[in-house]
């Protein structure tokens, strides 16, 4: 074989990106992702930095306005970013926030005391992820202009004439160049910008969508700060006691504040920020708020004794059925990861322990009913988890004594790299029949599931190792459940609940992505979860067939199998998976070059801890009301 000739391999070869091409030759690395994620990401970067201005103080309105064509305005009433020259470069503070990365007030300067954009990339990123951006700043003499084409310049600023107001106006649209689609939710932002107005008590800010034909405006105030977000995230939620506990310390350049309230259920949500943003993977916050919270109940306990036999509660065990929010100002946050997911300040640690020691052991000690309605919800999670640890190794003896770990109805697959398996969770005997015969047995394994599994949403753990429909789920998959968890144990990439189309399977979907959300979440969180897509309609003439998966679909392949003769073409209607053969399973949902898989993500754990709640729960009135306020969306109601 002819050897290809060396190239030259030197210091020219190497390329430095000048500006902002950097971001547009390598996007996902500022913003996450070119999908939807990202392209929201962008609004939330400058309004992110109007957040800051009402941290410092100067800002109480922001304005976000969605106008038609998926253009974005962000304006608010803070000091107006800076006009006049930066020294260094000799151009306008303006430009230099615009084109310059990491260029800000952020730095030390004396601008913020708290800011959540520490790496002063938000808005030079979003001005080279846009077709165009203009920007007003008022500074309470004077309004100026700047408009940038791809994060170029048009023109140097220019001052537009006298005017007493003051804020930073931000108009742009994203470059669909870079991104997959550039139409914005609205749901997604107005959660986000819900959540900042919880964050930021006081702030006022609205959301307006223009895109259609009537206006649709959100505002967005809340007195109460994160103690109103407690009650929101626990609206739906049956509560153990009426009032939420709040408490809040502030020191030299730094703030802590928790809210908190429990509720009857199982579950536990604790949302954590620093300087506004959701450190999702928690961090030293989070560290101190759970020590304090266990160390609190266990000596009060034992206080008033309330606890005997030398017991102790775990931290689970407090936890149990627990909302709730801390969140953490600090001058120099420090973030680890680039998506800034989890705070690193050690010091944050003990001052939020402290806080929540001190503070909450005297909130008990002045309120001894909620006092002893908490350890008693602790001490009864606490039985639970020793019978769910009964029930666990009775399950793994019995598995041990068996010939096979593997549930006997499971067909596994012969491949081993979980890069390339598939277990496929197929509602019934006889549809699994269908599916094992079907599948490719190299790569895809198939369990078939019959009637209906408990609701875990109103159960605890010991229930579930004792639930003879989850407990093959949980032995297929090999990874365990709750505290036990470990996805490096996981047997297959790919999990894929293959249920019919229609009410019982959508129940059966809920009820296993309820138990995944609740007891295998990080399934959910790494994007392991699929929801199959079988058909709707066979339609065929002669040797010519179509599959159709809606409504619409049918319609027009029916028009194009019967032709200029309009010649009568066959349509079944499958009533559920069962109905399809090995073969037409195979072609139509199985086949992953001709299939359609949904992967289920969890972008907002808040939002989808509400709603499993809603459409899980015990309380009937909140889920009537989901179901009367979504019923216009569903277009094929088979009854």
């Amino acid at each position: 074989m002819q050897q290809k000739p060396q190239e030259e391999y030197g210091a020219e070869q190497i390329q430095v990106l000048e500006g902002l091409e950097a971001v547009r030759k390598r996007p996902g690395m500022y913003i996450g992702s070119t999908g939807p994620k990202g392209l929201h990401h962008l609004v939330y970067e400058i309004v992110d930095n109007a957040i800051d201005e009402a941290l410092a103080g100067y800002c109480d309105k922001i304005l976000v306005d969605l106008l038609p064509g998926d253009v974005v305005r962000v304006k608010d009433n803070g000091r107006g970013i800076p006009v006049g020259i930066q020294p260094k470069l000799g151009i306008s503070a303006v430009t230099v926030v615009f084109t310059v990365l990491h260029a800000g007030g952020k730095f030390g300067g004396g601008g913020y005391n708290y800011s959540g954009g520490l790496h002063g990339v938000g808005a030079s990123v979003v001005n080279a992820l846009s077709e165009w951006l203009e920007v007003e700043v008022c500074d309470g003499e004077n309004r100026y202009y700047q408009r940038f084409q791809r994060g170029k310049e048009d023109a140097p600023l220019k001052c537009l004439g006298p005017t007493t107001e003051t804020g930073t106006t931000v108009t742009f649209k994203a470059d669909e160049e870079m991104f997959e689609t550039c139409v914005y939710d609205y749901d997604t932002l107005k959660s986000r910008l819900r959540e900042q107005a919880f964050l930021n008590a006081g702030i006022n800010i609205t959301l307006t969508d223009q895109r259609g034909e009537e206006p649709v405006t959100d505002k967005l105030h809340y007195e109460g700060g994160i103690s109103s977000f407690v009650q929101h995230l626990n609206k739906h939620k049956e509560l153990l006691h009426d009032k939420v506990i709040y408490m809040a310390q502030e020191e030299e350049h730094q703030k802590a504040e928790v809210a908190l309230q429990y509720t009857s259920g199982y579950t536990d949500l604790i949302l954590t920020f620093a300087n506004n943003i959701h450190t999702t993977d928690g961090g030293t916050h989070e560290d101190g708020f759970k020590r304090a919270l266990t160390r609190v109940l266990n000596d009060y306990a034992k206080k008033f004794n309330l606890i005997k036999d030398n017991k102790k509660l775990t931290g689970d065990d407090v936890r149990e059925g627990l909302t709730a929010v801390v969140s953490v100002k600090l001058q120099e946050a420090q973030f680890e990861g680039q998506t800034k997911a989890r705070l690193g300040n050690t010091e944050m640690r003990a001052m939020v322990e402290g806080m929540v020691y001190d503070k909450l052991m005297t909130y008990l000690e002045e309120n001894p009913a909620v006092g002893k309605a908490l350890v008693e919800k602790g001490l009864s999670a606490a039985h639970a988890r020793e019978a769910a640890k009964r029930a666990r190794d009775l399950t793994r003896r019995k598995s041990a004594l068996e010939s096979s770990t593997l549930p006997g109805k499971l067909a596994d697959c012969i491949e081993r790299d979980i890069n390339k398996t598939e277990l496929y969770l197929v509602e019934g005997d006889s549809a699994g029949g269908s599916a094992k015969a079907g599948r490719d047995a190299h790569t895809q394994a198939i369990l078939p599931m019959w009637g209906k599994m408990i609701n875990v949403e109103k159960a605890r753990l010991e229930k579930v190792y004792n639930n003879e429909k989850l407990t093959p789920v949980v032995t297929a998959l090999g990874c365990g459940l709750g505290n036990d968890f470990d996805i490096s144990r996981l047997r297959y990439g790919k999990v894929i609940i293959m249920a019919d189309a229609d009410v019982d399977g959508s129940h059966i979907r809920t009820l296993l992505l309820t138990f995944f959300f609740r007891f295998m979440r990080p399934l959910l969180e790494e994007g392991h979860v699929y929801l199959a897509q079988p058909p709707l309609f066979k339609l065929w003439r002669g040797k010519q067939v179509r599959y159709a998966f809606t409504e619409e679909e049918r319609d027009r392949y029916a028009k194009e199998l019967a032709g200029p003769n309009n010649q009568k073409v066959e349509i079944q209607r499958y009533k559920g998976l069962g109905e399809m053969n090995p073969q037409q399973l195979w072609e139509t949902t199985m086949d992953p070059a001709t299939r359609t898989v949904l992967r289920v993500d969890v972008e907002d754990a808040a939002r989808a801890d509400e709603l499993f709640t809603i459409l899980m729960g015990d309380k009937v009135a909140p889920r009537k009301e989901f179901i009367e306020q979504n019923a216009k969306y569903v277009t094929d109601l088979d009854i």
